[in-house]
């Protein structure tokens, strides 16, 4: 009797046992063998949580094609469904692959919502931005989200504690065209505009574009100041920005791309907007230098009227921006830079920089009318000048959205 009466007190205990074993399986398992035991309506919902993430749609990222063949499209044509259908279409029919949307305009105006944060500036919105970049996905077309990053009145004016100030009376800064700019060095806005970026990636864009990534270039300069830069080099406050805009995205898997004055591929300094190629170049996937041979002056080059020679204009410009970034050395003293040693044939200083793929190159070039008329022998010819100087890659730039299809191969 005594055995039986043990063995059903095994049974019994084994039981308990097992029961226990499967309530701490329960509770101690989900917390990762914690010592601290969570209420039962705590667990409740970490597992609602769970299953509702488990089932959330998860977003399309295509990868960056080999050869970039992209169009501009701002907010409001976005928003416009004639726009939309007739972008499409010239995309589907040429050699065309890519698409850059504008995210934030020069308003400052954010395109689309996001739960519990303003969009400001009184733009054009598209409701339906999440559904558009399914829409160009689905036909296998890399879309690209643009940034204007500096150059934003609306939080210029939201928040001047950010912002360019009249030098005269601390009132907020305008330009000739009555746009504010946002104090390259407000470190504020910096998150401002990761968090941005992080939004616009986790919506389905495949890269952020980022332009006004500068200091104010039109306006009264002599009455300007910048509370948050002060007087120090503006290359070094841009580079400091780019710095920190790469490391903050980095564990983020968003390609990104920064646009720069055609300019710098040639200009031996900032031109006193801090832009330098090689301050930019370790911080971003692409440059886009915007080669837009009517934003050259005469003489450039040797020529009278750049405008008149589209293909010499791209070809010297981004003959140079390439012999640059695949360069080992340079003049600049950019950030970790290694001082080389001088010798009697290089007397001037120069410092170690990595050598960068030439493809790191993408341009905009010109398809609108600007001081002559651009059709498509004009638009042709900067295309061929690119790949002349062996790029694959550009984005075409017209801000009312009406490109030349002539000027495209069929697809």
């Amino acid at each position: 009797m005594s055995d039986i009466l043990n063995k059903k007190g095994a049974i019994v205990i084994s039981l308990l046992g097992a029961g226990v074993f499967v309530i701490a399986a329960f509770f101690v398992v989900p917390t990762l063998f914690s010592y601290e035991y969570a209420p039962v309506e705590a667990v409740k919902d970490a597992v609602s949580e769970t299953v509702k993430e488990s089932f959330k749609p998860q977003v399309k990222h295509m990868s960056t094609p080999k050869a970039v063949r992209a169009i501009y499209m701002t907010q409001c044509a976005a928003a416009t469904p004639s726009f939309r259908e007739r972008l499409t279409s010239l995309i589907e029919s040429t050699e065309l692959n890519s698409i850059i949307i504008d995210i934030k305009d020069y308003t400052g105006t954010v395109a689309f919502s996001r739960e519990g944060k303003e969009n400001g500036g009184g733009g054009c919105m598209v409701e339906d931005m999440k559904e558009l970049v399914e829409y160009f996905h689905d036909r296998d077309i890399y879309v690209i989200g643009r940034v204007t990053v500096f150059q934003d009145p609306y939080r210029a004016n939201a928040h001047p504690e950010w912002a360019v100030l009249r030098a005269s009376d601390g009132a907020v800064w305008r330009d000739d065209k009555g746009l504010s700019f946002i104090d390259v060095s407000a470190r504020p806005y910096w998150d401002w505009v990761v968090e941005l970026t992080k939004d616009s990636y986790a919506l389905g864009f495949d890269e952020i574009n980022f332009d006004y990534i500068r200091f104010p270039s039109d306006g009264n300069l002599r009455d300007i100041t910048f509370p948050h830069s002060g007087d120090r080099p503006k290359y070094r406050a841009l580079e400091d920005f780019f710095e920190y805009l790469s490391s903050e995205l980095e564990d983020v898997g968003v390609v990104t791309s920064a646009d720069l004055f055609g300019m710098t591929a040639t200009a031996q300094d900032d031109m006193n907007i801090g832009q330098i190629l090689e301050r930019a170049l370790p911080y971003f996937d692409y440059i886009a230098p915007m080669v837009y041979p009517s934003h050259y002056p005469a003489g450039y080059n040797g020529y009278g009227n750049p405008n008149h020679n589209p293909y010499g204009v791209i070809y010297h410009a981004l003959s140079s921006a390439v012999e640059r970034a695949i360069a080992t050395s340079t003049r600049f003293d950019v950030k970790g830079a290694v001082q080389l040693p001088t010798s009697t044939s290089t007397p001037q200083v120069r410092y170690a920089k990595p050598a960068f793929d030439k493809d790191v190159i993408r341009p905009w070039l010109q398809d609108f009318d600007y001081g002559g008329d651009y059709g498509p022998e004009e638009v042709r010819a900067q295309i061929q000048a690119t790949y002349d100087v062996g790029l694959d890659s550009w984005m075409l730039w017209d801000p009312a959205n009406r490109y030349t299809p002539e000027a495209l191969e069929s697809s």
